[in-house]
């Protein structure tokens, strides 16, 4: 015998599904438009979610922007954990460091668009975040333990700051992604063409090894 509707089972809510739907809807909107400019209404109809239901979750538009920047952050540091860098030699665990990164960025846009955003806002929402400063002390921490290696083995100089070298590895990096239209204007070449990544990639691991050199 057929169901009638209102026999049918009632759909059973996933609340895990669902809020990984708004966050994946709210990145998207936060780093095309900005904490500013994003509005919940389109985030609820991407999500297909109501504004009540992210309230719900979130609290309001301020805490999903900082839910979506942590998690940004924290997605970006469990896949360098993956690298297994500790278990390489450290000329070649720097050099994948630094290889992953560019990667990473230039397949994950969306995040240094929300780092964009969070520096205009000067990281008012990140400063509530334990869990990032965690993850970023963990990450100094293991780039210590390599040039502390690498010093050992004769293939680093001593005195490098980990912290800075890390910070180095980031900045050379991100500056080219989030340069790549002025930067174009600037210096007339292409700098998304298949030759001109694969270049500054090149260039970037030589800066950063040569840096290393005893």
């Amino acid at each position: 015998m057929i169901k009638s509707a209102s026999e049918k089972t009632p759909q059973v809510r996933d609340p895990i599904a669902t809020q990984n739907r708004i966050l994946k809807a709210a990145k998207r909107e936060f780093a095309q438009k900005g904490l500013g400019g994003a509005r919940i209404d389109v985030v609820a109809e991407k999500s297909k979610s109501n504004k009540r239901m992210i309230y719900h979750y979130f609290g309001s538009k301020e805490q999903l922007f900082q839910k979506v920047v942590e998690d940004s952050y924290l997605d970006i540091r469990a896949a360098e954990k993956k690298l297994n860098l500790e278990s390489l030699e450290p000329q070649e665990a720097v050099e994948t460091l630094v290889r992953f990164t560019w990667n990473y960025y230039l397949k994950n846009p969306e995040f240094l668009t929300l780092v964009n955003s969070e520096n205009l806002h000067r990281a008012v929402h990140l400063k509530k975040s334990v869990a990032i400063k965690s993850a970023q002390k963990s990450m100094v921490t293991l780039m210590q333990g390599i040039l502390e290696r690498g010093v050992e083995q004769g293939v680093f100089r001593a005195g490098v700051d980990p912290e800075q070298l890390v910070i180095t590895i980031a900045a050379v990096n991100y500056y080219y992604f989030n340069n790549k239209y002025t930067g174009a204007i600037l210096f007339d070449r292409n700098f998304m063409d298949a030759d001109s990544l694969q270049q500054r990639l090149d260039f970037n691991v030589e800066t950063i090894m040569r840096i290393l050199q005893p």
